[in-house]
């Protein structure tokens, strides 16, 4: 069968892309790429593509742009490609390279690891397809502003890649911010094309591809690339916490690597785990069972501290189908990083998220092969001394909840409402820097009136320039214009000033003559110390302070270092979820006997300890609270309970409110929700820090409030919890 016989968008496309699609061997067009076409060729509506992953949703944008691009050739840049990885860039240029190629045209690349005459040939302009990443499409505006204009006049696509790896974050504000810079230079709307598998609310994401014309967006949305999904969750009850680096022998790790080796061994699969700690452990410990039956090693670590070659190196492994190779991954490949079909998909420990869950299994089963998913859960064995909230098997129950939600398509929203100050201190200073000078008011209207930030009214505007006036970032001229001052001069030359993310200090790893990746120093690393690194087990030789350096040599013994960072934040839904499988009786299928078990003693103990009756439990010289409630409404009612004058700190989901008992500390929840929703920007100013983003250091404390509660907090969430907790029954003696 030929594509034209099947598809009725075949016939849109221009000759020399169907004479592509017949080289490939396509029998017909997917769901996606039917749908696709004609709104995309049709050039003049934005269009959110959302389906599973491998659908063919990267075909579905740029089969019809590369249509539209042949039959009327465009003057330089005619489509960009805005991509979260330069992996993903390398990957995506692989794919497209033969497709334009059909059509005479061009596809580039540019991001840090390509060479500057490939960039000239951009400058210079060689037209066609430009895929890059923010972070240098932001120094195009920093260094080549003037060239801007006359780069993209001739751009008539912009594609998102990844969408949802943008949403809701400070990266994803600066993206929003320099495509509304891009229209704004060449002085039209460019439609955009936001590709994702993973999206909890349309609406939403359709507002953030378009702020302020969401309700415009085409959508093309498919389900028909959904494959049978077979899943396990295999419990371990373990002498220790997961947080914990303890090398010493433990029955129930032993027997959680003895499944993962067994399982793995032999196949291609991708394995997940939540921390790069966990990642080296497990590529060690695997790797170590490899040498000691004598076998090749077939396990391969791979996460964001690693060096590029040694990332790559991982994924050839899992695209080589001549051998077998399974690599263990953090988020890096859970994106759309082509590494061919693999067998299984394994996660170590809950699902950082719904949305997470389901890009990672979306990994699986490619070729019309069912999906495998085996979730591995360590949970410590109860003590006499472990608190109540730590009986009730979170990682366990918070798997299940989220693998219910999965199976009724809910997953996470994207965040809205925050400010994102610090992005907006980014893009203040770019914007001066791209044009020289700019005046409040412009910068103003740029920015926020019609930009991305449309959160931030005028007053604050005002008082963020006055911040970074002070801090001699900006400077005002008699023309009342506004300038890079010293000080700003510095930070838009520094080398990482187009990154709108912050990172900590990092040491190169070298072992002889080969560099292994980065470690941020977030703990001290000195001489003669052992750690894991890529997958190996290795000793500081010595610790280079003036060159940031550490120099390492093979050793018999290790722990993974600790890369800092903190894990997901819970939603809402979940923890709301994660009740209702407590008060439950069904044993879901997919659970081995050991977590069946797990399971039965959480529930036993949710029941014994009267959670299912109050939410407020005497302990520990005070009370636990149990509000069910995410981690941002569990923020803001922490902070309110402070403000309370109590003593109060969170853990597991719960609050422990040391002094009063379950009914005084029910009475001051009921006064508290009496009061109505708690005034977050006040309730901010109790933290300490609040430098949590990269330029946070140049606000003042009103500023810095500001945007802590409207990015961290949710009075309206607490007063829910605080109403519900105030209508429930009063607690049990």
């Amino acid at each position: 069968m030929t594509p034209a016989a099947a598809s009725g968008a075949f016939a849109l496309l221009a000759p020399p892309v169907q004479r592509w699609l017949w080289k490939q061997g396509w029998s017909a067009l997917r769901d996606i790429q039917e749908q696709a076409a004609a709104p995309v060729l049709a050039g003049e509506a934005d269009v959110l593509i959302s389906s599973g992953t491998a659908s063919g949703k990267t075909e579905a944008a740029f089969l019809p742009i590369a249509s539209a691009l042949c039959t009327d050739p465009p003057e330089g840049i005619g489509a960009l490609c805005v991509s979260p990885l330069k992996a993903l860039i390398n990957d995506q240029h692989r794919r497209l390279e033969s497709l334009f190629e059909a059509v005479d045209l061009p596809v580039h690349r540019w991001h840090g690891d390509v060479a500057q005459a490939r960039k000239r040939e951009v400058l210079q302009g060689r037209g066609g397809v430009l895929l890059i990443t923010p972070e240098s499409l932001e120094a195009l505006f920093v260094r080549r502003g003037h060239q801007v204009p006359h780069l993209f006049a001739g751009v008539r696509h912009v594609v998102v890649d990844e969408f949802h790896a943008f949403i809701g974050t400070e990266r994803g504000m600066q993206l929003q911010s320099l495509l509304h810079r891009l229209e704004t230079a060449v002085r039209r709307r460019v439609p955009r094309i936001a590709l994702s598998a993973t999206l909890g609310d349309l609406d939403a994401a359709c507002m953030l591809l378009r702020p302020g014309g969401g309700e415009r967006v085409y959508r093309v949305v498919s389900d028909r690339n959904r494959t049978e999904v077979q899943l396990q969750v295999r419990g371990y009850r373990v002498g220790r916490a997961e947080e914990e680096d303890d090398d010493a022998p433990d029955p129930g790790v032993d027997r959680l690597e003895g499944d993962l080796f067994r399982v793995l061994r032999g196949g291609r699969h991708l394995a997940f785990a939540n921390r790069r700690a966990d990642v080296e452990h497990f590529a060690d410990r695997l790797r170590r069972r490899c040498e000691a039956l004598r076998v090749p090693n077939e396990f391969w670590p791979h996460h964001g501290s690693l060096e590029r070659g040694l990332r790559e190196e991982a994924e050839d492994a899992l695209r080589a189908e001549d051998r077998p190779a399974t690599v263990i991954a953090t988020t890096t490949l859970e994106l759309g990083i082509d590494v061919g079909a693999v067998e299984s998909i394994a996660q170590i420990g809950p699902p950082p998220s719904v949305a997470s869950l389901r890009q990672r299994l979306g990994r699986s089963g490619r070729r019309g092969e069912p999906a495998v998913l085996r979730v591995y859960l360590r949970e410590p064995e109860i003590r006499a001394d472990t608190p109540p909230h730590g009986r009730l098997r979170a990682a366990l129950v918070q798997t299940v909840a989220m693998v219910r939600l999965l199976a009724r398509r809910w997953y996470e929203p994207p965040a809205t409402g925050a400010l994102h100050l610090s992005t907006l201190v980014q893009q203040v200073l770019s914007v001066v820097a791209q044009h020289g000078e700019v005046t409040a008011q412009q910068a103003w209207r740029l920015l926020c009136a019609t930009g991305p930030f449309r959160e931030v009214d005028q007053g604050t505007f005002a008082e963020l320039l006055r911040d970074l006036g002070r801090a001699g970032l900006v400077a005002q001229v008699h023309t009342g214009a506004l300038v890079l001052g010293d000080a700003g001069e510095r930070v838009v030359n520094a080398y990482d000033f187009y990154a709108a993310f912050s990172t900590p200090e990092e040491y190169r790893l070298e072992a002889g003559s080969r560099t292994l990746g980065t470690l941020p120093i977030v703990y001290p690393v000195t001489a003669r110390m052992t750690l894991i690194f890529a997958g190996r087990r290795w000793m500081v030789m010595e610790v280079d302070e003036e060159r940031k350096v550490i120099l390492l040599a093979p050793a018999g013994g290790g722990q993974p270092p600790r890369f800092g960072g903190g894990g997901a934040a819970v939603h809402d839904r979940v923890r709301e979820e994660m009740r209702a499988v407590y008060l439950v009786d069904d044993v879901p299928p997919f659970l081995d006997g050991e977590a069946q078990g797990l399971l039965a003693e959480a529930r036993s103990e949710f029941r014994r300890l009267g959670l299912g009756e109050s939410a407020f439990l005497p302990w520990d010289q005070g009370t636990l609270w149990f509000p069910w409630a995410g981690d941002r409404v569990l923020g803001t009612l922490l902070l309110q309970l402070r403000a309370a004058g109590l003593s109060a700190s969170a853990e597991a989901g719960a609050i422990h409110v040391r002094g009063p008992e379950p009914d005084e500390l029910a009475g001051i929840v009921r006064r508290l929700a009496a009061a109505g929703p708690a005034d977050g920007r006040a309730l901010a100013e109790q933290v300490e820090n609040k430098h949590a983003e990269k330029h946070h250091e140049h606000l003042s404390d009103g500023l810095l409030a500001a945007d802590y509660a409207s990015s961290r907090l949710d009075p309206a969430g607490a007063l829910r919890a605080l109403e519900s907790a105030a209508g429930a029954p009063p607690p049990g003696p």
